[in-house]
């Protein structure tokens, strides 16, 4: 049992808390020197329904070019950590 919450988080629960918690406070630092907020990310989703709902297929065109604007950040991001991540024998 132990063997597959470890497997399922990716290390000991530990390790993995203690991970998240740093990077909670770099994402949260980040965003607080952006000065976004949790409730301004959640009013940027209700936005973003409701352009979907207003303005229907152009709306489709925006949230597609955040896709690719954001793809351009986290594929990349992704991949080093894919690449750097895997343990060596």
């Amino acid at each position: 049992m132990d063997q597959n919450v470890t497997r399922f988080l990716g290390g000991s629960p530990g390790a993995v808390l203690v991970k998240l918690v740093f990077l909670s406070i770099l994402v949260g630092a980040f965003l607080s020197l952006l000065g976004l907020t949790p409730p301004d990310l959640l009013r940027g989703i209700k936005h973003l329904v409701d352009s979907i709902m207003d303005f229907g297929f152009g709306a489709f065109r925006e949230v597609f070019r955040w896709l690719v604007y954001g793809a351009v950040i986290v594929i990349p991001l992704w991949l080093v950590m894919r690449l750097f991540g895997q343990r060596r024998a």
